[in-house]
């Protein structure tokens, strides 16, 4: 039985591992500790395929420890107490070096059953994870550790694995192996950035390799159809998707329609409707607010829209209103305003609500002098002088007028009818 082709093309030293450059370029505060032999407890965070494993086995042979690996997906605590009641014993004279994969899914206490052996040198930890360790790993853990976050790999870079993968299946191969032009291309930037994804797609598109005049051909059709959305990272309610979310919420913000649609995109392909409706009935009031008022129910219109007629066509006025709120004007006056009324009641400023606009169930008995509330629509401009705000917060400013078209004629109007600035 043959190796499969990514354990095979697997690294073996820090020279043909491909991507990480801010991690493992000479200098680098990784490869430093990595080629010095230190015994440091660390942390890989970053997508599959980028080569967490892979340098994890690389440091393990630098040191002299016992090297154990677990992986927390099937792991118990049994394992765990299994794997440290070999301390101190022939089994690892020198010590413990335990590659914990997927650390996410250990809960507290399996955690901490590491922590004591981890602070007396006994066992040195290298955990890696696909997900923010700074939501998921102990704090305690994290404390005695070193996050290093890994990239995925850009294109160029995954092209050597993928050469390398086909010469490998060429020279494994019964008969000739020949490919079409362009195709390592292809799968590299089809891979998004996954380097053990790439790898596994020479392996399949070898393994259903077309037979023609005694040779096996790999075509670019076949390849197109083994990485199909394998460049889209998306993980619903991961780490990816709230990347996704806050740079289409940022696009929008920024004004850059490009990207925004991009962003749409690609929740489009996950088949994730919600997370960019919220997003964009939510940058309606956030990021255009007063500058275009009626943004907000032409968005609501495209979402419910959308949500009614489902993909594919609901990329149409998903679309539409991303385009209105990246190319609308911009207003947050709404966020800053709400943001300090909202601090001013948080930190107890509130006082009595002013006798003249309590409830006017006192009106109905016969004791509306005494409340001495002005009715607006009595005077001219519907408008009359008359305190609103609680006494403690007598002449304070939450809502300051934007510096847009529409909230500047707003202002101008009242400046007119109240016959004073603003």
């Amino acid at each position: 039985m043959q190796r499969p082709l990514a354990d095979e093309i697997r690294p073996k030293g820090l020279e043909e591992v491909v991507g990480q450059r801010h991690l493992l370029a000479p200098g680098a505060v990784l490869r430093r500790l990595i080629e010095s032999g230190a015994e440091v407890n660390m942390v890989f965070y970053g997508p599959s395929g980028t080569g967490k494993t892979t340098i994890a086995n690389i440091i393990a042979q630098k040191t002299r420890k016992t090297l154990y690996r677990l992986n927390a997906t099937t792991a118990s605590l049994q394992d765990v107490k299994d794997i440290i009641a070999d301390v101190d014993t022939l089994l690892a004279p020198g010590g413990i070096l335990l590659y914990l994969d997927e650390i996410q899914y250990f809960n507290k206490k399996q955690q901490q059953s590491l922590l004591e052996f981890m602070e007396n040198g006994k066992l040195t930890l290298i955990a890696s994870t696909t997900e923010n360790p700074y939501f998921y790993v102990y704090n305690a853990l994290l404390s005695r550790s070193t996050v290093f976050e890994f990239k995925s790999v850009p294109p160029e870079e995954v092209l050597p694995a993928v050469v390398r993968a086909l010469e490998i299946a060429k020279e494994r191969a019964q008969l000739p192996l020949e490919w079409e032009e362009g195709l390592p291309g292809q799968i590299a930037h089809a891979c998004g950035g996954d380097v053990r994804k790439a790898v596994n797609a020479v392996e399949l598109l070898c393994q259903a390799a077309q037979v023609r005049d005694g040779k096996l051909w790999l075509t670019c059709g076949d390849a197109e159809q083994v990485a199909q959305k394998s460049a889209m990272r998306y993980d619903k309610g991961g780490d990816a998707m709230y990347d996704i979310a806050s740079a289409l919420m940022k696009s929008l913000r920024g004004s850059d329609p490009d990207a925004a649609l991009h962003y749409l995109a690609r929740f489009l392909e996950a088949g994730d409707l919600v997370t960019p409706c919220r997003r964009l009935l939510c940058s309606a009031s956030e990021d255009v607010g007063m500058a275009y008022p009626q943004a907000v129910a032409i968005v609501k219109a495209c979402v419910d829209t959308a949500m009614q007629l489902g993909l594919p066509e609901a990329q149409l006025p998903l679309a539409q209103a991303a385009v209105l709120l990246a190319t609308a004007p911009k207003s947050n006056s709404i966020v800053e305003g709400i943001g300090r009324a909202r601090a001013d009641v948080r930190a107890g400023r509130t006082g009595d609500v002013p006798r003249q606009l309590q409830n006017v169930h006192a009106d109905t008995t016969g004791f509306d002098k005494k409340q001495h509330y002005l009715y607006p629509h009595n005077f001219p401009g519907h408008w009359v002088d008359q305190q609103y705000l609680p006494d403690a917060l007598k002449g304070v400013k939450y809502y300051e007028w934007g510096p847009n078209k529409t909230e500047q004629a707003a202002k101008a109007y009242w400046e007119k009818i109240k016959g004073k600035e603003l």
